[in-house]
C-alpha cells in the first residue's frame, strides 16, 4: 500500500501535508501518530515535530492495477499497463500489446476500450468522495482516432458545403461526437447537431 510519512509542528500540519501529497481525503486514509509534537524545555531545548504516518486504504492505482489485471487475463489478452494519477485524473495506457489483441481490446470504432474504460471508472470511484476521471487508452490509440475524425469531420463538412446538402455521419458516442462538434465550430458555411438515440446517435453537417 501507498503511505507517507511527514514531520510538522502539529499532528494536523503533518496530517495535511500528507494528504496534500497523496491526493486524497481523511476518509481515504489509515493515519499513526508516531510520534506527538512537544516543546521541549522552555520551548526550545529537546523541542520536536509531530511524525506521522499516513497510508492510502483505498489506492486508484492499486485497484485499476488488479482490476486490469483480471480483465486482460479474461479476455486472453497478453500486455503491460502504466497507470498515472495526475490531480483529479487517472491515466492507464495498455502497453506491450500485439495487433491481433489491440484489435480485441479496442473493439469496434473503440466501443470495447470505453467500455472497459466505464467499468474501471465504476470500480475506482466505488466509496470515493472525491470523483477520478479515468482515461484509458493502449498505444496512442485515441490519439489516433482523434486525429481520424477531425480529418474527417473537415472532409464531410466540404461535401457538406458545396452539396447544399446535410451529411449525416456513422454513429458515435458521445465523446466522439463531441470531436466533431468542436472540430467544426469554427468551420465556415456549416453548422452542427446530434440527432437519434443511443447508441446510434449520430452528428449531422449542415450548411449555413
Amino acid at each position: 500500500m501507498k503511505f507517507v510519512v511527514k514531520t510538522s509542528k502539529t499532528v494536523e500540519d503533518a496530517v495535511k501535508e500528507a494528504l496534500d501529497e497523496l491526493n486524497v481525503t481523511k476518509e481515504e486514509v489509515e493515519i499513526e501518530i508516531i510520534e506527538e509534537a512537544s516543546k521541549g524545555l522552555f520551548g526550545i531545548l529537546g523541542a520536536k515535530e509531530a511524525k506521522v504516518k499516513v497510508t492510502l486504504i483505498n489506492d486508484p492505482e492499486e485497484i485499476a492495477d488488479k482490476f486490469l489485471d483480471g480483465i486482460l487475463r479474461g479476455m486472453g489478452i497478453v500486455a503491460l499497463h502504466d497507470i498515472k494519477l495526475e490531480n483529479d485524473m487517472l491515466y492507464v495506457d495498455i502497453n506491450s500489446i500485439s495487433s491481433t489483441d489491440m484489435g480485441i481490446l479496442i473493439g469496434k470504432r473503440g466501443n470495447t476500450l470505453d467500455s472497459i474504460q466505464y467499468l474501471l471508472s465504476l470500480v475506482v470511484n466505488k466509496n470515493r468522495e472525491k470523483y477520478l476521471k479515468v482515461v484509458l487508452d493502449s498505444e496512442g490509440y485515441r490519439q489516433k482516432r482523434e486525429e481520424t475524425l477531425i480529418k474527417l469531420a473537415k472532409k464531410m463538412a466540404e461535401k457538406a458545403t458545396y452539396s447544399k446538402r446535410p451529411v449525416k455521419l456513422e454513429p458515435m458516442n458521445p465523446y466522439e461526437r463531441r470531436i466533431i462538434h468542436s472540430a467544426l465550430q469554427n468551420f465556415d458555411g456549416v453548422n452542427t447537431y446530434s440527432e437519434g438515440n443511443e447508441p446510434y446517435r449520430r452528428v449531422v453537417i449542415i450548411s449555413k
